[in-house]
């Protein structure tokens, strides 16, 4: 999508107006039989989408009454709006549409933001791809600065990045394909990339990352991104850790059912996350020196693949006993948690689909927060995540919940049960930590089976807007 600045939305084939009050559509000049066609569709203060035929023009006229209700939750009412509105223009093959805000109290860019995200497809498969192809490529914005543009086009682009590669099938994004990925948004958007290879990796005793690839054909990869601006506000770097399991059989722990596994080509939506949320910030130019950790790997059931009761030796030297090969997600997590000490980083951030547990709290309506940082990061965690509407519910973190953990044979055990399951998983991960740390468990928004509002169908992309929001209010 491209995204352009105007002084009035002049004669635009397609214009979109939003309006909180009738009164503020005085400037349109009406006549008196657009007035009574507005007025039969509008009885009362609801929202509602009108749309006016011109001689050379189609107006879209958005009603969006003026509420009480917190300014987090207007800018969602925008950007479902918008959703609609994209709706409307798909039907008419709109190219381009200019959209302009009448109303004091509304704000363009929530509106455009959501329309934006509507119009993602994922068409690389289809034989006639044409078909399948959104018409609307351009909005133009009236009454905004050139920070916005930059802001819309930066989360636009992390954000499709996201979901195309959650939604690619493992047959074609293998551990090395993702970490390829890597490389050519790092070349597009200017940020550095190094791949280390199985040797490398064996050479660094990642022992958990190894063991989760031992029944895998393919090798894993261990992928680092910087992007390091020459000034940046922070001495030390922000660090964003993601799962990269590009499909999750189980292992030799197998999934129960085949319904519970025909969606794991998500399982590195952490890794999507992670790199989509890179490809924003160095878009963006944010001022900031930020990292970005991918292990990534497959976890099926080979014939060397690791098993129930394994004890591994890990990155840091410690030993795990494994009672589950399907909690693999946080053995390759671990290594990485523990690489990111070479850095002494400011905060370290890991996004990963970890636990069903997660998806079952809160289901696809939020993320499950947790870890060691401080309140102050926790709450400007929170504050972007009402800013972006990708919600974080922060779940405790008491130290209690590592008795679950302890093993007989080894240092830990790699799951503690039925109870709190999100959370010792967040505990298991806290053992490999030295620094301010914030687990986020994105399992339940991460992919979905039928479109949400702007959130589609397969992969969501979600945490990209979150991260994005909290790096720029750390800059």
């Amino acid at each position: 999508m491209k995204f352009s600045k105007v002084k009035s939305s002049g004669k635009a084939e397609f214009a979109v107006y939003l309006y909180s009050k009738p009164e503020e559509l005085s400037s349109l000049q009406l006549n008196k039989e657009e007035g009574a066609y507005l007025q039969k569709f509008r009885k009362d203060e609801s929202f509602s989408v009108v749309r006016l035929n011109r001689y050379s023009a189609q107006w879209i006229l958005v009603h969006l009454p003026k509420t009480d209700k917190a300014a987090s939750t207007l800018r969602e009412q925008q950007r479902i709006a918008g959703v609609r509105v994209f709706k409307e223009l798909s039907k008419e093959k709109a190219k381009s549409t200019t959209i302009e805000s009448l109303s004091s109290n509304l704000n363009v860019v929530a509106f455009s933001e959501g329309l934006t995200l509507a119009s993602y497809t994922f068409h690389k498969y289809f034989s006639d791809k044409k078909a399948r192809e959104n018409s609307l490529k351009e909005l133009k914005l009236v009454g905004v600065n050139q920070e916005v543009l930059n802001d819309l086009e930066a989360i636009t682009e992390g954000v499709f990045t996201a979901r195309d590669l959650v939604n690619e099938p493992v047959i074609h994004l293998t551990a090395l394909q993702l970490a390829k990925e890597a490389q050519k948004a790092g070349q597009k958007y200017g940020f550095k990339v190094e791949v280390l290879n199985k040797k490398k990796i064996e050479t660094l005793k990642m022992g958990g990352l190894l063991a989760v690839n031992k029944g895998s054909q393919d090798p894993p990869t261990f992928t680092i991104m910087e992007h390091q601006p020459s000034e940046p506000y922070n001495k030390k770097p922000i660090i964003l850790v993601g799962k990269g399991v590009v499909y999750d059989t189980g292992g030799l722990s197998l999934k129960p059912t085949a319904d519970s596994m025909d969606s794991m080509k998500s399982d590195m939506g952490g890794a999507a996350a992670v790199i989509g949320t890179m490809i924003a910030a160095a878009r963006a130019k944010l001022p900031l020196h930020i990292i970005g950790l991918v292990p990534a790997t497959d976890n099926r059931p080979g014939e060397k693949a690791y098993t129930p009761g394994d004890v591994i030796k890990m990155y840091d030297g410690s030993t795990v006993e494994v009672l589950n090969t399907d909690a693999e997600g946080r053995m390759l997590l671990a290594d990485a948690l523990a690489y990111a000490k070479k850095y002494k980083p400011e905060l370290v951030i890991d996004v990963a689909t970890l636990t069903g547990a997660a998806a079952v709290a809160i289901g696809k309506y939020g993320i499950v927060a947790m870890g060691n940082a401080d309140d102050d990061y926790f709450m400007q965690m929170q504050k972007a995540g009402e800013e972006s509407y990708e919600r974080i519910a922060r779940f405790p973190f008491w130290d209690e919940y590592s008795e679950l953990l302890k093993s007989s044979i080894a240092d830990v055990k790699n799951i503690g049960g039925r109870e709190a399951g999100a959370i010792t998983a967040g505990k298991f991960l806290e053992r490999f930590t030295d620094y301010p740390y914030i687990h986020l468990d994105i399992a339940g928004p991460a992919f979905l089976k039928a479109d949400h509002e702007y959130r589609p169908q397969g992969g969501t992309g979600v945490g990209v807007r979150l991260l994005y929001q909290f790096l720029k209010q750390r800059s």
